[in-house]
């Protein structure tokens, strides 16, 4: 019986060992999972935050890309239509221009009747 008791009492550091070894497994997981959770937490908000930017630069970018866009047709149509307006012109040739006046008019001899006014008049 001694004998039993001899290596229940020597088996008592192992047993001891043994559950303070799982203990301290069990406590280090925890602290990394912890560890782990806090710096997935911050990385994700650095990432969030990072593509917010992107997603704000990008729109911009389209702003600024799609107001450019506009610019330049603006400009191609506003000047299509003054190349059209002169082709225009050109083809009806001078018979189809209104009567502005005659040479003499224009050149500053005689004035229009007082009855009409002037075009500048009624600018």
């Amino acid at each position: 019986q001694t004998n039993q008791f001899a290596d229940a009492v020597s088996a008592i550091p192992g047993i001891v060992h043994h559950y303070m070894d799982q203990q301290m497994k069990e406590a280090v997981r925890e602290a990394v999972q912890i560890q782990t959770d806090r710096l997935q937490d911050s990385l994700q908000r650095e990432n969030d935050e990072f593509l917010r930017n992107i997603d704000e630069n990008m729109k911009k970018a389209l702003v600024e890309a799609y107001e450019a866009d506009k610019a330049i047709l603006d400009t191609y149509r506003d000047s299509t239509i003054l190349k059209r307006r002169r082709e225009d012109d050109d083809q009806e040739g001078p018979s189809a221009v209104p009567n502005r006046g005659s040479k003499r008019q224009k050149e500053g001899g005689e004035q229009a009747s007082a009855s009409t006014p002037s075009e500048k008049a009624t600018r």
